[in-house]
Parts: C-alpha cells; structure tokens; sequence
C-alpha cells in the first residue's frame, strides 16, 4: 500500500467541511502513535499553568485514579472524531466533558489556551519527529477540527487560523507558566502513570526521556531537571530515525483506536460513554489528565 495514500485521500476532501474525516484519518490511520503522543503532552503542558494545574491537583483525580483520568479523557475525547460531532456518541462525549467543566469555575481564558494546545503541539510534534509534515490542507483541517470541538465546549472568541492559535498558546504560556506546587504534584503523577506502561527497568530511562522532549521554560516551570544536551540530542535523534524508518513502510489499512491501545486498562469488558468521568464537585475534574 503507497506511503503516501492517507495524505492523497485527505488532499481530495474539503478542509472546511471534510474536517472531521480528515482529522480522523490522520489520528487513526496515519498517525497514530504520533497523534496520541502530541497530544498527551499538550495536556501535559497544561499543568505548568497555575490555574490549571492547581485546580486539577484540588481534585485528587490525579492521586487517587491517574489511570481512570487518562482512559475516560481519551474515551470521550475520541468519541466525537470517531462517530462525528452530531452522532450520539460524539453528542454524549462532548455532554460529559462540558458537565465536568461546568463543576467549576474555569476562565474562558484557560480553556481557549488548553484548546490551541490541540492544534499546535501535533503539527510542532510531526514536524520535529513525523514521516512527513502535515500539509497545508490538513493544518486547515486540524483548526476547523477543534475550532468545532471548542465551540461545542461553548469557548468563545476562538482563533481563525493556525498562527492564531499558535501565538496564542505561546503568548499564554509566556505570561502563565510558574511553578505551583499542586501543577508539579499532577505533572509527578501523570509522569509516573507513563513509566508504568513500560517494564520496570525502563521506568527511569522514561522518565529522562519524556523530561528530553521538553522545552526549557517548561521544565522551569515544573522544576524539573534538564537531562542535558546529550540526552536531549539521543533522544530526538531516535525519534527522528523511527520517521525515517516508517517512510518505508505500508500505509495503515485499519484504524487503531484508543481502546486497542494497551495504555487504556479501565474497561477490559467495555465501557459506556454516559458513565464516564466524575459526577460530583468533591471528585470532579475539568481538564483532562
């Protein structure tokens, strides 16, 4: 199967209308690791903003049920892309995350930020580490995408364009980013799920690793410890000899979706979307894990 047949099958939809499809064949298809990796340190990312990070360390979501946080944020999130915005499914994910957010009091201001997170990380990510960049046409796709999913979340005043989103996360995180003990206390425990996926002997190197991938002020917010430039060198280096040997092979002709993903390990007999996430203040979280 051509390399290239996701990115011609994406040049011959419509980016204004097409967007979902688009977006879906990028994230289950094309993608995927990539996809899952961009955005789970996009959120990552959202925690070294006070605000943030300090609410959802109020929470205990991320002391208490770290696991449980990460599956239901993907499951819900997922829903949307896989069934489309109007199906029941994408309806349900979208109504349970709003009624989480809606347990508090959380600025339009960091939601926006949180949403251009979305858009920004995974073409910087692809860029850096991809077979291949995204094209012109699917960046479009990729704003419309989630210009749609923050208008079902009822943020206002959203970006047009993807340098809009782009100065705007950066801007955010120039004005935002500090240290705050309960934003480092979520970043731990998000860190610690990670090395977990993997055996034991490569729970330090994981976490070297994850910390390489991370800018300098975001590691100054967090207080992390840089590797140092070695490292750093090692491992965008390995990531960039994983684009170069997927440029050989075959096109995905089957979706990967999150629940075959061995790091989602709530539901092994299944799940209902309805009854995902928390239901109540005292346990409640509003922003994804």
């Amino acid at each position: 199967m051509a390399k290239d047949l996701w990115r011609r099958r994406n040049d011959a939809l419509d980016a204004d209308t097409d967007y979902v499809e688009i977006v879906r064949n990028l994230t289950l298809y094309e993608f995927t690791w990539d996809m899952n990796q961009s955005l789970s340190l996009a959120l990552f990312r959202t925690y070294a903003v006070p605000s943030i990070g300090g609410l959802l360390d109020k929470t205990q979501e991320f002391e208490q049920r770290c696991q449980k946080r990460y599956d239901d944020t993907a499951l819900l999130l997922e829903a949307p892309l896989v069934h489309g915005f109007d199906s029941e499914e994408g309806r349900t994910g979208i109504r349970r995350i709003n009624q989480m957010h809606r347990m508090y009091d959380i600025s339009n201001d960091d939601l926006r930020y949180v949403l251009s997170t979305f858009v920004v990380i995974p073409k910087r990510w692809l860029d850096a580490y991809g077979w291949r960049p995204l094209t012109d046409h699917e960046i479009r796709a990729m704003v419309n995408y989630f210009s749609a999913l923050g208008r079902h979340m009822g943020i206002k005043d959203l970006p047009e364009s993807y340098d809009a989103y782009m100065h705007l996360m950066d801007d955010y995180e120039r004005k935002h980013f500090a240290y705050d003990a309960g934003g480092r206390r979520v970043a731990d425990a998000t860190l610690a799920l990670l090395e977990q996926f993997y055996p034991r002997p490569l729970h330090r190197p994981m976490n070297v690793f994850s910390r390489a991938l991370m800018e300098p002020h975001l590691l100054n917010a967090f207080g992390y410890e840089d590797p140092g430039p070695r490292v750093r060198r090692a491992v965008r280096g390995s990531l960039r000899a994983r684009a170069r040997a997927l440029r050989l092979t075959p096109s995905n002709r089957r979706p990967t979706y999150s629940q075959d993903m061995n790091r989602i390990r709530s539901y092994p007999n299944g799940f209902d979307l309805a009854s995902l996430g928390t239901f109540a203040p005292a346990t409640g979280c509003p922003v994804h894990a």
